[in-house]
């Protein structure tokens, strides 16, 4: 179940790089804008002061089995997605000896990997001005062997996909989508990633203004 990572308080953050500083001192106040910079977001706290409503959902904990000289070494590795359920989503991945460690320091992976979402009603069932709870048109999404395609679909059909796309879908705002997965789709980790390469090709691609209008594009939220 998704929460809130409230260990964290961005109020005694002393940023190290310059979007972090930027961030800190009030000249950025929203995620779209942060990273329109082309600066790299190297700091889990410039996610927590833009996105404050920002989410957390663990999508595999691994335990991974080795034998050494000294015995048996066990360690975890986790998979970790955060999103603010309007338009930015990421996924990031941490290995540790200890669960909850890893699992904290997986979900700052993730706020390291924040995308924009582009949200629409692209399906030919939606009529005009209906709310853009899909995605706005076809986008594809590769990792390994595994790909997903995404494509529109009219209000209230839902997430039309397997457990895994749905945890990182819902986590970026979409709510209705027709999805077709093929390859690998057992390999979790995979699988999540390609859903994101696949929300974050709706921000790639270059749209023209008319057709923003007519697919009720809407970009990332602008949370500030």
């Amino acid at each position: 179940m998704a929460r809130m990572d409230e260990r964290r308080d961005p109020r005694d953050w002393v940023p190290k790089t310059e979007l972090g500083r930027r961030v800190k001192s009030g000249q950025i106040t929203n995620m779209s804008a942060a990273l329109k910079t082309g600066l790299p977001v190297r700091e889990p706290e410039i996610v927590d002061i833009l996105l404050p409503n920002i989410e957390d959902d663990v999508i595999d904990v691994n335990m991974v089995q080795r034998m050494t000289d000294s015995g048996r070494r066990v360690r975890f590795r986790v998979t970790a997605v955060v999103g603010n359920r309007d338009g930015f989503v990421g996924i990031g991945q941490s290995r540790g000896k200890e669960v909850g460690p890893t699992i904290r320091k997986a979900i700052d992976a993730a706020k390291l990997n924040v995308v924009e979402v582009r949200r629409g009603s692209g399906s030919w069932q939606s009529g005009k001005g209906a709310p853009a709870t899909s995605v706005p048109f076809k986008v594809r999404g590769k990792c390994g062997a595994t790909e997903i395609i995404l494509i529109p679909a009219p209000q209230g059909t839902g997430l039309a996909t397997g457990a895994v796309p749905r945890q990182v879908l819902s986590l970026a705002g979409v709510v209705d989508v027709w999805a077709f997965a093929r390859g690998q789709t057992k390999t979790t980790i995979n699988f999540a990633k390609a859903t994101l390469d696949a929300l974050s090709a709706t921000s790639r691609m270059r749209v023209r203004d008319d057709v923003k209008g007519r697919l009720g594009i809407r970009e990332g939220a602008l949370i500030g």
